[in-house]
């Protein structure tokens, strides 16, 4: 599944990151890497964009970088 397709308490485990260049490079320094467990922690009300906790640390990503990081489901808390 896409990170983008995630609601709040999914836990998604990312198996990979179809983007290139310095978001890439950026979302790998944050921890958005292979084997990476992400929470889902907020939607906004228009679901664009959503916030995501990992390593700790919890950023927000529009929709046109959260739908080209696949991973996938571990839990529907």
């Amino acid at each position: 599944m896409k990170l983008f397709n995630g609601e709040k308490g999914h836990l998604i485990q990312i198996v990979s990151l179809n983007l290139e260049g310095v978001m890439r490079r950026r979302l790998l320094d944050l921890g958005f890497v292979p084997g990476a467990v992400v929470e889902v922690v907020r939607k906004s009300p228009l679901g664009d964009p959503i916030a995501f906790r990992v390593s700790q640390t919890t950023i927000a990503l529009r929709k046109e970088e959260s739908s080209k990081i696949e991973g996938e489901l571990l839990t529907n808390e």
